[in-house]
């Protein structure tokens, strides 16, 4: 089952994460099927940059979202509206 989750990149005490597409199986850092955009936690207002339609579009083909993903794209989304 694919999943949409966080990939923390990033140096120590400095973390980055990119929204990704990949096989819940799998463990986070393994290979995704597709990057979606990213989250920058450490600016003032945090950075969230998330291709909606294609969020939509693996939201559509079955794939799950991780709690803090479905947060920051509902944000994404009352953000742009």
């Amino acid at each position: 089952m694919l999943t949409i989750r966080l990939r923390r990149m990033g140096a120590r005490n400095n973390p980055f994460y990119r929204v990704v597409v990949s096989d819940s199986r799998n463990t986070p850092t393994a290979a995704a099927v597709e990057e979606i955009g990213h989250y920058d936690p450490t600016k003032q207002p945090a950075q969230v940059t998330i291709d909606t339609a294609r969020a939509d579009h693996w939201i559509g083909k079955g794939a799950q979202m991780s709690p803090t993903v479905k947060r920051l794209l509902n944000q994404t989304k009352k953000k742009s509206a």
